[in-house]
C-alpha cells in the first residue's frame, strides 16, 4: 500500500512493501547513533568536506570493463556513463551506522512492489492514460499540476504493472530517448489510468536536479528501473552486475533526521514517523573485508560482489523487510528456489549487519574504467513560475516540462513576465544557492527571447543580471544577505518563443 495526495503543492510518498511470501521471527531494533551524512559539492556532486585522515578504504576492484559509450544510455543499460549509477567509488570511508532487524528477514528479489522496464518501439501504438475515475487528473509532479491525460507514442503491448499498490511501470521509448514512469498504473478493460507520471531522460543522470526534481515514481524521486537488477543480467556470466544497485529500508533504518541527501531529490512525505538512522539517497556498501567467498549460493554471491564494487542507493521505503534490492519482475530470480533456504537467509542477515553508507569518497570511475573528475554543474533555476505580467492583462508565457523551458505563443511585441515565486529557485535542499559562493546565470532562447535574474534584499536589489539573449552569461556572488529572488522572461516578436535559464555554482 502507499500514500500519496494529489496536490498541486506536495508530493505525498510512502511506499510500504508487504512481505509475505517469506516471513521471518518478528525482531527488536536498536538505538543508534546518529551519523552525520557528507556534505555535497552543488558544482561537482561530491563530497566537499576535508577527506579523512585515516579509515579510507579500497572497495573491491571489479572485472575488466567491457562495455563501450555506446553501451551506455540504452534500455539495457540506462543513463549516461557518468551517472552515478555507472561509476563506482575509489577510496571510500564508511559510517558506522548498521541497518537493524525487523519483521522479516532482508530480501533480494522480484515481487509486487518491484518493476519492470517496458520497450517501446517506433512500432508500437500511441496510448493515452487517464486519471483514475473520480479524481482531478494525473499527477505531474514535474509541472505541479494535474493533467487530464497523457499520451505516451508508443506503449509496448506487453506493458504489466507491478501488482503491488505503487503499480510501477517504466516505459522506455527509444525513438525519444525518454523513460516515462507511472505510480498506480492500472489497465481496466483496456482503458489505462495512473495517479501519478513523471519521465526522465534515458541518457541523464538517472537521478533528479534541484530543477526536474521528480522524474519517477520513486520516493527519491527516480524510475523503478533505475539500479534494477534486470533480466538480461541475471546470467550474463559476470561475477557481478556493473552498476550501482537499487534498495529500500524500513521504518526503523531510514532516518528519522534527514528526509533524503543527495543525490536524491525527495523522500517520503511522512519521514518523521522513521526510527532510523540511513537517509533516502545515502550509498550502502559492503565493505572489502567482507569474504563474498563464503556465499555458497552464487546468485547471491553476484549480488555481494557488486555491494563490494558499486553499492546500492536507498532509494524508498518499505514495511517490516530491512533492505530490500529490487530485481526486474518476470525474472527466474529466486534465492528461495524449491522453498525456504535458511543458509541464503542467514547470509542476509550478515550482509545486512555488514552493509554501512559510505560518507566519503575521494574519487570515481565510470563504467569503462576511466576517472571521473567531476560531474556537470546541476541548475538551480526553474522555468516552472508561476508566470504574472509585468502589465496587467498581457500575455505570460506557460512552462513545458518536456523542454524544462517556458513558451510564449506567438506575439506581435515583445512581453515581460517575471516568476517570484519560492520555486523560481531550486526547493532541493542541496541543490541551493550559498552565500558568498560564485554562479553563473546562462539563457537559452529563441525567436530573441531574453531572460533575466535579479535580488532583492536588505532593502536594496542586491544584483541584477539585465535581459540576457540567448547564449549570453552573467557571473555574480550570491548575496550574504536573505533575500528573494525574481526570475524574468522577455518574449521575442512574431513566432512562438522559447526560453530557458540556468543557473550553476562555479568552481573556484
Amino acid at each position: 500500500m502507499s500514500i500519496r495526495a494529489v496536490s498541486p503543492k506536495f508530493i505525498f510518498h510512502t511506499t510500504f512493501l508487504l512481505i509475505t511470501a517469506v516471513a521471518g521471527q518478528a525482531k527488536v531494533s536498536h538505538a543508534q547513533v546518529f551519523e552525520p551524512v557528507c556534505q555535497v559539492s552543488i558544482s561537482s556532486g561530491f563530497c566537499k568536506k576535508e577527506s579523512p585522515s585515516t579509515g579510507l578504504l579500497v572497495p573491491q576492484v571489479p572485472e575488466p570493463s567491457v562495455y563501450q559509450a555506446s553501451n551506455f544510455s540504452t534500455f539495457e543499460r540506462p543513463f549516461s556513463v557518468n551517472s552515478l549509477w555507472n561509476i563506482r567509488p575509489r577510496q571510500v570511508a564508511y559510517g558506522n551506522v548498521v541497518i537493524p532487524e525487523s519483521t522479516y528477514y532482508p530480501m533480494v528479489g522480484t515481487g509486487k512492489y518491484s518493476s519492470t522496464a517496458f520497450l517501446g518501439s517506433p512500432h508500437d501504438a500511441e496510448v493515452i492514460v487517464y486519471p483514475p475515475a473520480g479524481t482531478v487528473g494525473v499527477w505531474d509532479p514535474d509541472a505541479e499540476v494535474n493533467r487530464a491525460s497523457v499520451t505516451i507514442p508508443h506503449w509496448p503491448t506487453e506493458t504489466v504493472p507491478a501488482s503491488g499498490t505503487d503499480g510501477h511501470a517504466d516505459i522506455v521509448d527509444v525513438e525519444s530517448g525518454i523513460i516515462h514512469s507511472f505510480w498506480q498504473l492500472r489497465n481496466t478493460d483496456g482503458r489505462w489510468t495512473a495517479v501519478q507520471y513523471a519521465w526522465s531522460r534515458l541518457d541523464g543522470r538517472g537521478w533528479g536536479d534541484g530543477v526536474h526534481y521528480f522524474q519517477g515514481a520513486r520516493a527519491a524521486g527516480i524510475p523503478p528501473m533505475a539500479g534494477l537488477i534486470r533480466k538480461h543480467e541475471i546470467n550474463d556470466g559476470a561475477s557481478q552486475y556493473n552498476h550501482a544497485l537499487s534498495m529500500s529500508l524500513t521504518y526503523n533504518g531510514l532516518s528519522e533526521y534527514e528526509q533524503y541527501v543527495f543525490p536524491a531529490t525527495s523522500g517520503d512525505r511522512t519521514w518523521k514517523d522513521n526510527t532510523g538512522r540511513i537517509p533516502t539517497g545515502a550509498l550502502m556498501m559492503l565493505p572489502p573485508t567482507f569474504d563474498a567467498t563464503k556465499i555458497s549460493n552464487l546468485d547471491l554471491r553476484k549480488v555481494v560482489n557488486t555491494l563490494k564494487t558499486y553499492g546500492a542507493y536507498v532509494v524508498d521505503r518499505n514495511v517490516g523487510t530491512p533492505f530490500y534490492i529490487y530485481v526486474e519482475n518476470g525474472s527466474d530470480f529466486n534465492l528461495h528456489r524449491g522453498g525456504w533456504n535458511s543458509a541464503v537467509a542467514n547470509d542476509l542477515q550478515r550482509i545486512r549487519a555488514a552493509l554501512k553508507q559510505v560518507t566519503y569518497a575521494r574519487d570515481w570511475v565510470n563504467g569503462r574504467g576511466e576517472p571521473v573528475a567531476s560531474l556537470e554543474p546541476l541548475n538551480m533555476v526553474s522555468m516552472r513560475g508561476p508566470w504574472r505580467p509585468i502589465v496587467k492583462g498581457e500575455t505570460f508565457p506557460v512552462f513545458e516540462s518536456a523542454l524544462q523551458s517556458v513558451v510564449f505563443g506567438a506575439t506581435n511585441k515583445a512581453y515581460t513576465a517575471e516568476s517570484s515565486s519560492d520555486r523560481a529557485i531550486s526547493r532541493v535542499k542541496w541543490a541551493k544557492p550559498v552565500k558568498g559562493r560564485l554562479y553563473e546565470f546562462r539563457v537559452e532562447a529563441s525567436n530573441g527571447g531574453r531572460a533575466y535574474l535579479r535580488y532583492w534584499g536588505g532593502g536594496v536589489q542586491q544584483f541584477h543580471s539585465r535581459a540576457l539573449s540567448n547564449g549570453e552569461t552573467y557571473r555574480f556572488r550570491w548575496p550574504t544577505v536573505d533575500g528573494a529572488s525574481i526570475l524574468g522572461t522577455v518574449s521575442g516578436i512574431g513566432e512562438k518563443t522559447v526560453i530557458r535559464a540556468m543557473l550553476t555554482e562555479i568552481a573556484e
